[in-house]
């Protein structure tokens, strides 16, 4: 009877070889001349052709250095058609990332909205809150701004604003007055 070969993968296909041999990857090298590292960068060859050199990262860099978007435009067609691509190259902030703002996450949503009324960066400190709110509320006060609806709205945030940031410390302080 034959001896039976010993097999480690349990029944788990997963576990298996991928590939079932133990051969050596094929790995493209870099089509510069004398470049030994691996080729992973795809450049045309000539403007619309399907034909591609692999390039090295570094040599793929130096080969779109030399390369002019514009060649063969006058310069008022140049000018034209990088106007027309402007807006295609502006970026925005991923839609399911608004959640995410600045801050170091030791303040909350309404603590960093506050700030964002009176002006300040998000780690300011108690002394600079407490100054911009002063200064806010001296210039929306309605003896000073007078009595419209926007003076008022204005005022009121102002308030709101203070009261969100002070309540906020005061928990923060009995929070280490606590553990201390």
């Amino acid at each position: 009877m034959p001896r039976g070969r010993r097999n480690d993968d349990w029944g788990f296909p997963r576990w298996r070889d991928y590939s079932g041999s133990g051969a050596a990857a094929n790995v493209r090298l870099c089509d510069r001349h004398g470049c030994t590292n691996a080729g992973n960068c795809p450049a045309p060859k000539a403007p619309n052709s399907p034909e591609r050199w692999w390039f090295c990262q570094e040599h793929a860099a130096e080969y779109n250095a030399g390369w002019d978007y514009f060649r063969g435009l006058s310069p008022e067609e140049a000018a034209a058609r990088a106007q027309s691509e402007a807006g295609q190259r502006e970026y925005s902030r991923a839609k399911h990332w608004q959640w995410g703002d600045e801050g170091d996450g030791s303040r909350s949503r309404a603590e960093l909205d506050a700030l964002k009324l009176l002006g300040l960066d998000t780690d300011a400190d108690m002394k600079t809150v407490r100054a911009a709110w002063r200064s806010a509320a001296k210039a929306s006060h309605p003896d000073v701004a007078g009595n419209g609806a926007d003076a008022a709205d204005r005022f009121r945030a102002v308030q709101a604003a203070w009261d969100v940031l002070s309540a906020a410390d005061a928990a923060r302080t009995a929070a280490r007055e606590s553990q201390a």
